[in-house]
């Protein structure tokens, strides 16, 4: 049975869980809007109609809550724009795939997570417009490898990314103080710049002098999690080949998690879990990785007390957790003007005005040139400087190898195998084991 996994499902649930907040910097929960039909006649009297786009959405994608379809009415009166949302991607995504193989049922614009759009690039291209070839859609608006993650072998745009999630490490400094670590944000990053084993040096050292009931680091999945979003290959190769077994990244990223649990440096908690929220709320560890989309569950989860208390600084080397694209599926009623909004959606303002509403770190490199953007502070985290934490992030991730099965593949490495060794005790082997295991199954190798 195919589920989605902690890594991929954490951003819908995160956003979800912070949905009454609602200030800037901060995400929430997207309404479910009508699907009935494409035409919305003004009624009586000969009125106009206005032609109804309907955007197909899963999870929280914020544009609605900031404005932007309201924006974009405002500018086409005759456009009324209009959403459904399923709140998993495990439901949203398998409907997806069926209505795109019966080619009915689908909304004029569709969601596509990034756990999922390989799958989609390689096996439903066919059934999606170019959207290389609308105007105002600039190949070089994009981060290179966000554009590429969408792209076809061919160049046809079966997608256009919406946001990505470059990571840092959020930080508290009153914990660090306590375990005689720096607590500037510029020496902190300084302590594991390049390279992860470092992080695990400075998770040593804050181990010997940790305040009470406190851990470095709140899980080896989340730890894996950072280390494996660094690199181009991860479960596949360039030919479309699963290597994870053999793969030098995964390898690398499961012995720094397990070191981490085995050293004792971790929380043992499971992310997006009650328990994981109550550790921020008692101050349980002392570091997790958090790209942009996090920082307003941390404050969520953590409360005013942690206030400023709470910090951000670059990580060991940039990776992506997260990200979404936007589809126009050629069995839509309305594609011409669907793949206008969808560009307009898409473009770098917009994405701008996105992250100032919502949190959504845009994957426009464009777009961080502007002041929302570039000058971005975050009061809660001591006003840490993420705007150019996060650009800095962005423009070092790799150009990543994507597969079909990376969901699964990931899935259970996180929650089968090293769940066993952070929660159970069972050696790095033991758990290896078993995550390959339930992966084989699945993949049915």
């Amino acid at each position: 049975m195919r589920r989605t996994t902690g890594t991929y499902r954490s951003r819908a649930v995160a956003l979800a869980a912070i949905a009454a907040l609602g200030a800037g910097l901060l995400s929430g929960c997207a309404d479910d809007g009508d699907s009935d039909t494409n035409k919305s006649g003004s009624g009586g009297g000969g009125g106009s109609s206005k032609t109804k786009i309907i955007m197909g959405l899963f999870g929280t994608m914020g544009f609605k809550e900031a404005g932007l379809y309201d924006e974009y009415m405002k500018l086409h009166p005759e456009i009324k724009i209009e959403q459904t949302v399923i709140e998993r991607n495990e439901n949203y995504y398998p409907q997806l795939l069926n209505h795109l193989s019966t080619g009915s049922g689908l909304a004029d614009v569709q969601g596509i997570e990034v756990a999922n759009i390989a799958e989609v690039v390689q096996t439903q291209a066919d059934k999606f417009v170019d959207l290389s070839k609308t105007e105002g859609v600039k190949k070089e608006n994009w981060l290179d490898w966000k554009w590429q993650q969408g792209i076809t072998k061919d160049g046809k745009a079966v997608g256009l990314a919406t946001d990505i999630g470059p990571m840092a490490i959020c930080y508290r400094k009153d914990l660090f103080q306590k375990a005689g670590l720096p607590t500037d944000r510029e020496k902190v990053a300084q302590l594991w710049a390049g390279d992860w084993n470092k992080y695990l040096d400075a998770g040593k050292e804050y181990m010997k002098k940790a305040p009470k009931g406190t851990a470095f680091v709140d899980s080896a999945g989340g730890v894996f999690n950072a280390v494996v979003a660094g690199n181009a290959e991860r479960y596949y190769n360039k030919s479309g080949k699963i290597i994870y077994k053999d793969s030098p990244a995964v390898k690398d990223a499961w012995k720094i998690a397990t070191s981490a649990a085995t050293g004792k440096m971790t929380a043992k908690l499971q992310q997006f879990q009650k328990s994981w929220d109550q550790g921020y709320a008692n101050g349980q560890f002392a570091t997790v990785s958090c790209p942009p989309w996090m920082l307003g569950y941390i404050q969520s989860k953590a409360g005013d007390k942690a206030k400023d208390q709470w910090d951000v600084a670059a990580a060991p080397k940039p990776g992506n957790w997260g990200g979404t694209f936007l589809g126009v599926p050629q069995a839509g009623k309305n594609k011409e003007e669907a793949t206008k909004l969808v560009a307009w959606l898409t473009a770098p303002e917009q994405q701008a005005k996105l992250f100032k509403e919502r949190g959504s770190w845009p994957s426009a490199q464009a777009s961080y040139s502007l002041p929302d953007v570039k000058d971005a502070k975050h009061p809660y985290f001591a006003d840490a400087p993420i705007g150019s934490i996060f650009t800095a992030a962005a423009k070092g991730i790799p150009v990543q190898v994507l597969g079909a099965k990376d969901q699964i593949i990931n899935q259970n490495l996180v929650d089968i195998g090293l769940l066993q060794v952070d929660q159970q005790g069972k050696s790095p082997d033991a758990g290896w084991k078993a995550a390959t295991k339930t992966i084989d199954n699945a993949l049915d190798q």
